[in-house]
């Protein structure tokens, strides 16, 4: 049997390079935008469209070639979701005081190659045997097919990050033209009645991208938190704390909710997410060993020979000296943090293990449901609760590293879970275009390194702008980091530490009646539904943030009717993407500038060293005009003709 000729150039050194340029972008961004809102953003469809665009400059941007690029930038995105979910807990529990560059590195770096090598073997089953849909490869791949005017897209990548860098750079945290928020409170005898919303461009590009469904159940989670929880506990409980009475007794209306949301509410969604990360798990369960089966049964398949270049894997005897290489850096990483041979060994054991197994659940996923919808957080929750437990055992419930060491598993597990997900998607893709699963495989491994090069530093400046996940005197509204706050809450808890537990046991059974009620939904065949996790989100968060991600999704949905109109689904699909693109400008815009503003707040020490003079700053009504001006751009041109549009 003759071996079939590659059709064009792959993995090209211009397409690496463009590739790794863009997993920087796209990892800071979505770092930015994950501490801020606890959500991130796939980022294949905007890097092949940006791909397609510089490569035809170059003389090149063949459909393989731009696959490539793709495939690597779609890492960065991967490798910021598994670290913001996880590292920053490490400042949270107080045992970094910033984030060490070579810990970083080699826990996102080391975590994003073991998801590549466990990932492998999984794509002739996922992708070639059961034929998963993997909707975001697919998306692509036709992005990539299509190949329409990626200069248009470029261009509208531009102009709508460019507002929503203007945007940030007018916001609180830059020139102070306007502030982050604009909202309103008042006591209603003793409830308190509150109302806001945040004026980023980003919570609506995102809102936009996730639609209309979750726009609305992350706002319900919220409006439970805020609306509901809050008044009852000012108005029937607030006396059993006496220290946070006070505090309130002489605290605006406004204040006063943020300070009861802060010390009690919050705990609220831990429990809804502690319970909906263990269902997630237990509704998954035919998935879940569909997909570690899969796993296995593809590892003991790989070492066939293939001939076409469409089949070729890395072969099995690299993944197993892979596997190897780099498995014992983390075992002398555990090793340096318990200093206890008979604890680090199960921990990287159970890193192991459940590394494989997360990744064939996560690969499993997002070729039924996509990567966006991938229930990663539960897979990290479960995770750390496993290795907590175990740890427990190991070494003492009262040990002052038992929490630090339960997240160092999570965080790897976290890494490779959703750089398997993301893994398959992209050789979907490939698989979709004719590419060489190998090149894509050794692309996405540079991409993860790539992006793992650069998380310290865009995390510390960040920490040291803002502030990450805990207010102090210096960062009062710091970046809020949910995920991470999460899974610190958990590890701690379990190692002696105080936690609301009442509270949290309520959050878990309003988890429960979530559940009950979306399975309902599902049983009476409703495309309407309430996942979970995206709503106990949305008590954990404040409401102001979850108000402009459901106007997004709102805006979304206004699009979709209008391109009910459309006279084919090409054009349908062609406005579709049009509306994407200009909400990850958006996204990215927003997020860039943030990172940017923090260089000169860190170097001067100042939190206000871009804010204008005092008589040239406007209250939230400016910012509320732009948002809305921000909008009506985004609508109007995702429902106007190409050659109309902007």
């Amino acid at each position: 049997m003759s071996v079939i000729a590659e059709p064009a150039p792959q993995l090209t050194l211009r397409a690496i390079v463009l590739s790794v340029v863009l997993v920087v972008i796209l990892a800071a961004a979505n770092t930015y935008l994950g501490l801020f809102a606890g959500m991130t953003i796939a980022s294949a469809i905007p890097a092949a469209v940006v791909s397609m665009a510089v490569l035809r400059l170059l003389g090149g941007g063949g459909i393989l070639e731009n696959n490539i690029v793709q495939t690597g930038a779609s890492a960065g995105s991967s490798i910021a979701s598994g670290v913001i979910f996880t590292i920053p807990a490490l400042v949270i529990l107080g045992y970094w005081q910033e984030f060490e560059y070579q810990w970083v590195f080699a826990i996102a770096g080391l975590g994003g190659l073991l998801g590549v090598i466990f990932s492998v073997p999984l794509r002739r089953s996922l992708i070639v045997d059961q034929g998963l849909a993997f909707p975001e490869g697919k998306a692509a791949a036709e992005v990539l097919k299509t190949g329409e005017n990626p200069g248009q897209g470029v261009k509208t990548l531009g102009i709508a990050a460019l507002l929503g860098g203007f945007a940030k750079l007018g916001a609180a945290s830059g020139l102070r033209l306007f502030p982050d928020t604009a909202a309103s409170a008042a006591w209603v005898g003793k409830a308190i009645a509150y109302m806001g919303t945040n004026l980023s461009p980003a919570l609506l590009g995102v809102g936009y991208i996730v639609g209309l469904n979750i726009g609305i159940v992350v706002l319900l989670g919220a409006v439970i938190g805020w609306n509901i929880a809050i008044p009852i506990y000012s108005t029937f409980f607030l006396d059993t704390d006496p220290a946070l009475a006070a505090q309130i007794a002489t605290a605006s209306a406004e204040d006063a909710a943020g300070m009861i949301w802060s010390a009690q509410i919050r705990y609220l969604g831990v429990g809804a997410m502690l319970i909906g990360g263990i269902w997630t798990l237990i509704s998954l369960r035919k998935s879940l060993f569909s997909g570690i089966k899969s796993g296995f049964d593809a590892t003991r398949s790989g070492v066939t020979t293939v001939v076409a270049h469409t089949e070729k894997d890395i072969p099995m005897k690299y993944i197993a000296i892979g596997l190897v290489v780099f498995t014992l850096p983390l075992l002398w990483l555990y090793q340096s943090i318990v200093h206890q041979w008979t604890a680090s060994i199960p921990m990287t054991i159970i890193m192991i293990v459940a590394g494989f197994l997360f990744v064939s659940v996560s690969a499993y996923m997002a070729g039924l449901v996509g990567s966006s919808n991938n229930p990663v957080s539960g897979i990290t929750i479960s995770t750390i609760l496993f290795a907590a437990l175990i740890l427990v055992l190991l070494l003492g419930r009262d040990s002052s590293i038992g929490a630090v060491a339960a997240i160092m598993i999570g965080a790897v597990v976290c890494c490779a879970a959703c750089i398997g997900g993301d893994n398959l998607q992209d050789l979907k893709c490939g698989h979709i275009v004719g590419a060489t699963p190998w090149k894509q495989q050794l692309m996405l491994a540079i991409g993860a390194v790539s992006s793992a090069l650069i998380m310290a530093p865009v995390l510390n400046l960040l920490l040291h702008a803002y502030g990450v996940g805990v207010p102090t005197p210096e960062h009062p509204n710091p970046l809020l980091a949910p995920q991470a706050n999460l899974m610190a809450s958990v590890a701690k808890g379990i190692f002696g530490g105080e936690l609301p537990w009442t509270t949290i046991g309520i959050g878990a059974g309003i988890g429960a009646v979530i559940i009950a009620v979306d399975s309902w939904l599902k049983a009476s065949g409703k495309k309407f539904r309430i996942p979970v996790l995206a709503c106990a989100i949305g008590i954990y968060l404040p409401i102001e943030l979850m108000v402009p991600i459901f106007l997004g999704g709102l805006l979304a949905h206004i699009v979709e009717r209008k391109m009910g109109g459309a006279k084919d689904e090409a054009e349908h699909g062609k406005i579709h993407r049009k509306g994407m693109l200009f909400s990850a400008g958006l996204i990215t815009g927003e997020a860039l500038m943030g990172i940017f503003i923090a260089i000169p707040i860190v170097v001067s020490g100042r939190a206000n060293v871009l804010a204008l003079p005092a008589d040239m700053q406007f209250g939230g009504w400016l910012g509320l005009l732009l948002l809305s001006f921000i909008a009506w751009l985004l609508y109007r041109y995702a429902t106007k003709p190409e050659e109309k549009a902007l």
